[in-house]
């Protein structure tokens, strides 16, 4: 974005705020907290991040309502990711720092929360500028923290150069794209819902890449997300059958 002009200061701050939020922040806290605790907390406290943007919209963001018909939807598809996931996801795993570590993870839930707050909010600026921007700060940020605790990197395979860049350009880079696009033009709320689809399509690729068991609760948690996204999204759904 420019960095000069009336709002080029203002654009920058909110630059800022996404790369701390939504980027740096986050990844510090999970990178850490998921050494620690069980990997089924952590896919948990990724989809209550819908229900801890909902009152922040509400409050932050104009036309984003709080209705009891998304809180329900909302509270319905935590529901199935629960139901997804199993009890285990609460287990203790007797760890050092364990109750910490989880609520690092709750943080990180915060943050990304926050981060898509201001994201909507952003003054208008291109998106791609926008997405390049934040990433930058963020990589800014947050390597000169990499370096102190891993020090500099050493001998990389070349798979491992391969995964990097992979990780780097799609799940990243291009992520980030659609990500300013969907919140920008849907709202953080509508965004927030795909935080349910996460751990759904993780169960189906392990299942289809890995060879892992199918969970017998996959059929009800999908029917307990899908109606919770539709009920959320009631009144979208009902403008798109009209036309």
């Amino acid at each position: 974005p420019p960095v000069r002009g009336r709002p080029a200061g203002r654009v920058w701050a909110f630059v800022l705020a996404m790369a701390v939020f939504s980027n740096a922040l986050p990844f510090l806290l999970l990178s850490w907290g998921q050494q620690v605790v069980a990997s089924g907390f952590a896919g948990v406290c990724m989809a209550v991040v819908p229900l801890l943007v909902l009152p922040l919209a509400h409050v932050f963001v104009p036309g984003e309502v709080m209705s009891l018909r998304r809180l329900v939807g909302f509270c319905i598809g935590t529901a199935g990711v629960i139901v997804l996931i199993g009890p285990e996801a609460f287990a203790s795993t007797g760890a050092s720092f364990e109750a910490l570590a989880k609520l690092a993870c709750v943080g990180a839930a915060c943050c990304y929360a926050i981060g898509g707050i201001f994201t909507r909010l952003c003054p208008a600026v291109d998106l791609l500028a926008l997405a390049a921007a934040v990433l930058l700060v963020a990589a800014v940020l947050f390597a000169p923290v990499a370096l102190y605790v891993e020090g500099w990197p050493g001998d990389v395979p070349g798979l491992s150069l391969a995964a990097l860049v992979y990780l780097g350009l799609l799940p990243t880079g291009v992520a980030q794209i659609l990500l300013v696009m969907v919140i920008r033009d849907a709202g953080p709320v509508f965004l927030g819902l795909v935080n349910y689809q996460v751990p759904v399509w993780s169960v189906i690729f392990g299942v289809v890449l890995l060879a892992e068991p199918l969970p017998p609760s996959l059929v009800l948690a999908m029917g307990l997300i899908l109606a919770g996204v539709a009920l959320s999204q009631w009144g979208a759904l009902s403008r798109l059958f009209r036309r």
